[in-house]
């Protein structure tokens, strides 16, 4: 498979028609982008927009994208399962995963029959790439009769190797349920090692790691978050479990990226520092302009492979497609359809609101 040259830059201009065209699009995002900057960026926007309808398709963005990627051409916004849900249920032929790898494969398993493009094939991610279906079977040859689960950030392979799909929402339920479905006080759990540690602090079951990590998450410290604390009194900490367990026990509130949003809009505090990648806090502070961020700026150079020239490139030329096998499409779904059937208790769900 291809990928769009790296010296591939396709120059629009700024006119007078472009600006009218995107004034609706630029007040979603005055807050966090300059008149200068939205310049470079309205003449992609108007045309990845006329696009979308000519190719009757749509784009998933995740919630770290940049902003006028997020907010001014995306049709769906979320977590990566979120998106793969929602794209399923459109009408539109074509998806455009404005993400990583595996969220395009995702997407592909719950819709078959839809064409996936991903617009730079380099987006990959450290966990998905820390573990292959391979592993997992020797993992099941060596623990024998222990169910896997294996977070939603992993290859379509991986997933259709194991037991059940979580995500960092759902973790401790999917756990439990699949402890009790198997009957067994112990599961394996791939590949984030500090979402297993962290999730493992919550329930009884014992969980076998592996010892996969996010490259934004596990660079934050526990002294980096009493840094900010002392810098910014008051400061409201929310970090993502797939943060080490120290830099999750200094958090105030630690949850998915949607819970962490949720935390934001139901609480407002006044200051708030989120602990993952820095473009979800600019997408959020467009959401809440009356909660201050503080920024610890990690930078996922996977998800930053996307621009809004790469999307434009990918609608114009139908690439890039990505495909799954189907025999493991079909295995990888029962593994996702499985998660999704698992009740999370009210008060764990009451909890992440």
């Amino acid at each position: 498979m291809g990928e769009m040259p790296k010296n591939f830059v396709k120059e629009l201009a700024f006119t007078p028609e472009v600006a009218r065209a995107t004034r609706e699009a630029y007040a979603k995002v005055a807050h966090v982008i300059p008149e200068v900057e939205w310049a470079v960026h309205a003449p992609y926007v108007a045309e990845i927009n006329r696009l979308k309808k000519e190719k009757n398709a749509v784009i998933l963005a995740h919630n770290y994208m940049t902003p006028e990627i997020f907010y001014c051409v995306s049709d769906f916004r979320g977590d990566s399962l979120q998106l793969a849900r929602e794209a399923a249920k459109t009408d539109a032929q074509v998806i455009i995963q404005a993400g990583v790898h595996f969220m395009a494969e995702t997407s592909k398993i719950l819709s078959p029959e839809k064409t996936v493009l991903i617009p730079d094939t380099r987006a990959g991610c450290s966990l998905a790439a820390s573990i292959t279906g391979a592993d997992i079977r020797l993992l099941k040859q060596k623990y024998p009769g222990l169910p896997v689960v294996s977070y939603v950030n992993t290859s379509a392979d991986v997933k259709a190797e194991s037991d059940v799909c979580c995500t960092s929402s759902n973790a401790v339920a999917v756990v439990e349920d699949i402890a009790r479905e198997k009957g067994v006080d112990t599961v394996i759990m791939t590949p984030d090692e500090y979402l297993a540690q962290n999730v493992a602090k919550q329930t009884a079951i014992k969980i076998i790691t592996w010892k996969g990590h996010c490259e934004v998450h596990e660079r934050f410290t526990a002294e980096e978050i009493r840094h900010y604390r002392a810098a910014n009194p008051g400061v409201v900490v929310l970090a993502h479990p797939e943060c080490p367990p120290d830099v999750v026990a200094e958090a105030d509130f630690s949850g998915s990226t949607s819970a962490m949003i949720g935390y934001v809009g139901n609480h407002r505090p006044k200051r708030v520092v989120m602990v993952t990648e820095c473009s979800m806090s600019d997408n959020v502070a467009q959401q809440y302009p009356d909660v201050e961020f503080v920024r610890p700026c990690n930078l996922c150079p996977h998800m930053k492979r996307i621009t809004l020239p790469q999307i434009l490139h990918a609608l114009e030329t139908m690439t890039y497609e990505v495909l799954v096998d189907p025999v493991i499409a079909e295995r990888a779904k029962a593994a996702v359809e499985r998660m999704l059937a698992v009740k999370i208790p009210a008060a764990a769900a009451a909890k992440a609101a």
